[in-house]
């Protein structure tokens, strides 16, 4: 397991994902803060400090590609661990870019969340 701790931002609108998510984070050794929106995130403090997202694909308003989207364009490359129940095998395929990107199907175990994040989060 990673030895530092991370600064991680989960965004999604389901709020049981985020309320159960950060204490599993914490139990992992990182830090995260929880967001309901795409929006909510790029208008916080925690845009500049966040090492990691933890990131719903569908949710209302700006979707999580489009966030990821609008961090490139803004020469933000965050590393994301994208989160989806609305999608398949070939959604995550489609987007996961090795070292930097992984993509689970709801609901996911805690070792599967867990490899995501040592797989975004190693140093290159």
């Amino acid at each position: 397991m990673m030895t530092r701790r991370a600064m991680i931002a989960v965004i999604d609108d389901d709020e049981s994902v985020r309320e159960s998510l950060p204490d599993l984070i914490s139990l992992f050794g990182h830090n995260a803060e929880t967001f309901s929106s795409a929006e909510d995130f790029l208008a916080s403090d925690l845009l500049d400090k966040a090492e990691c997202l933890v990131l719903d694909v569908a949710m209302p308003g700006m979707s999580g590609i489009e966030l990821q989207r609008e961090l490139v364009h803004r020469g933000r490359a965050i590393p994301v661990v994208f989160i989806t129940a609305h999608g398949d095998e070939q959604t995550c395929a489609r987007l996961r870019r090795p070292g930097n990107t992984e993509c689970l199907l709801k609901p996911f175990t805690d070792t599967a969340l867990l490899d995501a994040l040592e797989t975004v989060l190693m140093p290159k």
